[in-house]
């Protein structure tokens, strides 16, 4: 994975980052931390600027993000709930669960849209809530930014700070965000073992 994001970065240059953190943003399994690393370690080497590849990155994180928030927009709430009613055990939700986290989000997306930008697999997963709560473009596409453009500089800083020791910065955040996914999957299993419906 690493060598095809060197090679794409290398003939593609700030071309090659708005793409990738793109597709990393619908495809989650694509790490950002590695494309923004090896960014900042091509800024380290001369071959980059850090603005440009911050940029480059931020505009790729936000217009994979609107891909999301497109989608939960233009299908809403409504074809949620047959899949409630069908799921729900195994998604350990209620329709009433889902109305008071759209009412939620109605009323705090924004500040949970940029928090959940430094978050692993969250990050991409909340702009599907901020579409279905009809949050206005502006907000959604100004708070993603934001938060990603803070989040890729840490990244492309860290690149750049580490060198031809990126390696150090690959084995960090590679154990660190699968501890949180291997938490996130212990957390739900509990809830589905645990889960009693209120519904009748």
């Amino acid at each position: 994975m690493t060598d095809l994001i060197v090679q794409l970065i290398a003939r593609s240059g700030y071309l090659g980052i708005f793409l990738l953190m793109a597709l990393e943003n619908i495809f989650p399994p694509i790490p950002s931390e590695i494309i923004m690393g090896l960014g900042g370690i091509a800024v380290a080497h001369g071959k980059m600027g850090m603005v440009p590849l911050i940029v480059a990155g931020t505009l790729g994180t936000t217009a994979g993000n609107y891909a999301w928030y497109a989608l939960g927009r233009h299908f809403g709430v409504a074809p949620l709930r047959p899949v409630v009613a069908r799921w729900g055990r195994w998604m350990t939700v209620e329709w009433h669960d889902v109305e008071r986290l759209h009412a939620f989000f109605q009323r705090h997306g924004e500040w949970v849209v940029f928090v959940f930008r430094f978050m692993p697999a969250f990050r991409t997963i909340v702009s599907l809530p901020a579409g279905m709560a009809c949050m206005p473009r502006w907000r959604f596409c100004l708070w993603t930014t934001a938060g990603a453009a803070i989040w890729n500089t840490l990244l492309a800083w860290a690149g750049w700070y580490l060198g031809a020791r990126f390696r150090v910065l690959e084995a960090w955040f590679g154990p660190a965000s699968m501890a949180i996914m291997v938490a996130i999957a212990v957390v739900y299993a509990w809830r589905v073992v645990t889960w009693k419906p209120r519904d009748r």
